[in-house]
């Protein structure tokens, strides 16, 4: 695929750097999951971003068949990533450039599916209004990245999303976890707290999910109850990423066949896959996810 060409799925935000406890580093962020995600689903895929020569190098090494157009920058974005007994603390070690319209290639615009990804606010906000289209296409969105700041010594921690009405009236689908808005020291906010917001936004997006890791997600429809959808049972290696994964299965899915609940099912399978291998590694193309767990 060129640049000139219209991609099937256009995922905006910074890939990463994600550090390692020995000092190296993986290729990281939610553009490169979903992006490569949506290719081995068998969709023209493609990417804006922003990061080093060194960080779009190994972005286009991981990712051969994903169209990558990005802002050079000094800086690439740099995470560090620690789990213990399963809970993740993040650290922000660099920052790329902000990501504006005009980043984006005009006829790239056209997308059908366009997820709208930022890992610590790089995506402008005005992007959900200016990409919004009529219903024939899908604009999504992983906000956490607007739901994070960031305190002196870099730890990531959760932020209100104070930029949520310029958002969530252009977006059709919205996908997160309960981490993103879950009660810490500095938001003060619990599960009943965080369950009550994800409700409010589900009255403005139509289709709201919250992933779970191992145990699922659960969506939330316009006009509908919860719908729980359970997880597929695997061998955990690495989760970091299995949301972004989750995020461009689903949005595959449901741009295909308009079935939320297949379109559940579906993200469920590849993001469980997907935590079976290191870093994007893991991503199964649709035959294999299928293949995997037998109903």
């Amino acid at each position: 695929m060129g640049i000139q060409e219209v991609p099937d799925f256009l995922a905006i935000g910074h890939a990463a750097r994600d550090i390692q406890p020995g000092g190296e580093w993986r290729l990281g962020g939610s553009v490169a999951f979903a992006a490569l995600t949506a290719s081995r689903l068998g969709l023209k895929s493609a990417v804006v971003t922003s990061g080093s020569s060194e960080l779009l190098a190994e972005l286009s090494r991981t990712l051969p068949d994903v169209e990558v157009t990005a802002i050079p920058s000094v800086e690439a974005t740099t995470f560090e990533n620690v789990y213990t007994d399963g809970v993740r603390r993040q650290y922000l070690r660099g920052r790329a450039a902000t990501i504006s319209l005009d980043a984006v290639p005009t006829n790239w615009r056209a997308a059908p599916m366009i997820l709208l990804a930022p890992l610590i606010g790089e995506v402008e906000p005005e992007l959900a209004a200016e990409l919004s289209r009529s219903k024939s296409g899908l604009l999504a969105a992983t906000p956490q990245g607007w739901l994070r700041r960031t305190d002196s010594i870099g730890r990531v921690t959760p932020a209100p999303f104070d930029m949520a009405g310029q958002i969530l009236p252009f977006l059709q689908v919205m996908i997160l976890s309960y981490e993103d808005v879950m009660v810490d020291a500095t938001t003060g906010r619990g599960v009943e707290q965080a369950q009550e917001l994800v409700s409010d936004w589900a009255r403005i997006v139509p289709l709201v999910v919250i992933t779970r890791g191992a145990a699922g997600a659960v969506l939330f429809q316009k006009g509908q109850s919860p719908r729980a959808f359970p997880g597929y049972p695997v061998r955990e290696v690495d989760p970091t990423g299995a949301g972004d994964v989750f995020a461009a299965a689903f949005m595959a899915q449901l741009y295909r066949t308009s079935d939320s609940a297949a379109a559940m099912d579906l993200a469920n399978r590849v993001a469980a896959c997907s935590v079976e291998a290191l870093g994007v590694s893991g991503i199964p193309t649709c035959e294999e996810a299928l293949a995997r767990f037998v109903d």
